[in-house]
Parts: C-alpha cells; structure tokens; sequence
C-alpha cells in the first residue's frame, strides 16, 4: 500500500481525522500498518502482548480453543474498532487469538510503548482514543450482562437488541435493518448456545414477525417488540 493510499485510509478513522498532513509526515504512520490475508492469524495463543491494533478494513474474529479443542469466537471485531492490548497494559492474553475473518483486512498496528508517547505528543489523539476506549467497554460490559442471562431465548432476544442498537440503521428509532455479518454459527457462539438452537429461536421468531433474517441484512421490524418478548415494556 502506497503513503498516500495509507494516508486516505487512515483519515476515515476518527482518532486520526484531525491532524494535519504535517504531523502525519511526522508521525510516521504508514510504517505501522499490516495487511493480512483471509484466515491468517494476526496474532494467536500470545502471552504478553504488547501491541494494539486499529482495524481499517475487514473483519476480525477474536476467540480462544477451549479443553476440547474447539474454537470458541468471544467477540466479532469490525472497521473503525480497535483490539489487542487496549487497556495499554502488557498483560497475558490467556491463549486469545484474532484472526481474519472472511476476507482480507487492514490494521494500523502501535507497540504500546510507542503509542504511548504519541499520545504525550498529541493529546487531541489522546481524547479520542479514550472515549474508543469507552465505547469498546460499555459493549463488552453489555455482552457480559447478556451472557449472565441463563435462558437462551433472553440472550438471543437481548443479542439482537444491542446489535440493532450498535449496528443498525433506522429511520424512526424502532425499526432497524442490519448489514448481516453474522452466520447462525456465529450468534450461537456470541451468546453461549448451539447453532442448532439459534436457528430454530429464529425461525421461531420469524414467524412470529419479529426478525427476518437473510445472508445480506438482519430486518428488526419493532425493538419495541422485542423488547415485549423479555417483559422490559
């Protein structure tokens, strides 16, 4: 990827949209970003890992392999979120891998301590980053909460509402349509559940006319309605 290529591709990210073309000279972006292909593993099974990655482009699968030797997906990342050592501390990851997940991506990778100093040097980055940093909890702490849910039908339930919510277009703030990034296989892992059992709950709701889901989008006709369903309203 050419500078100014690398140059466009940062300035559609919040954190880097305000400085100048002096100080992204300065800075020294283009050296810190990576392209993986399809499948390969950006990193896997790392223990002390010191970098914190931007994704650009694509998506990023985060999981673990469980006593059974099974892959377990904890969080789908996508453009725009950040991931890897966000907190900016060298801690062990406890065999976390992150992954390409269905295509080709695009990072800009920062050793913690070089992004460190670059946040000394540029506070306004400072800020932006600290309020990414707040978004990326507030939904990790919402999964959490979900996933403390014992019935399946109110984690799924509750799923699609935070994936409307986060993800979601709407005009009239009830009615959300999704780009559906997820396969059934995926929700199921999301909320601790088989895939056999998402798909029937979906069915289920379906008919019902409370979803319709497809390859491309995810149709949410009422989050009011779902919302019915867990007894909030």
């Amino acid at each position: 990827m050419s500078g100014d290529q690398s140059f466009l591709l940062i300035r559609n990210y919040n954190l880097w949209a305000h400085i100048s073309d002096e100080e992204y000279e300065e800075l020294d972006l283009v050296h810190h970003f990576i392209e993986a292909p399809k499948g390969e593993y950006v990193y896997f099974d790392s223990h002390n890992l010191n970098k914190l990655y931007f994704l650009k482009g694509g998506m990023i699968k985060i999981g673990h392999i469980d006593n059974e030797g099974k892959e377990v997906i904890k969080e789908i990342i996508r453009e725009g979120e950040i991931f890897g050592q966000f907190t900016l501390e060298k801690n062990n990851l406890n065999g976390e891998f992150a992954q390409a997940y269905k295509s080709d991506v695009s990072l800009c990778a920062f050793n913690i301590e070089d992004f460190e100093k670059l946040l000394k040097k540029k506070p306004e980055i400072a800020f932006y980053f600290s309020k990414q940093v707040g978004q990326k909890l507030h939904k990790l702490q919402n999964r959490l909460l979900n996933l403390l849910n014992k019935d399946v039908k109110t984690r799924l339930l509750n799923f699609l509402i935070m994936l409307a919510q986060e993800e979601g277009e709407t005009v009239d703030g009830d009615s959300y349509i999704i780009h559906n990034f997820l396969t059934h296989e995926d929700m199921a892992q999301l909320i601790a559940s088989s895939r056999q059992t998402v798909t029937t709950m979906l069915n289920h709701m379906e008919t019902k006319g409370l979803v319709t889901v497809s390859r491309q989008q995810i149709k949410i006709p009422s989050v009011k309605s779902l919302q019915k369903q867990l007894g909030v309203i």
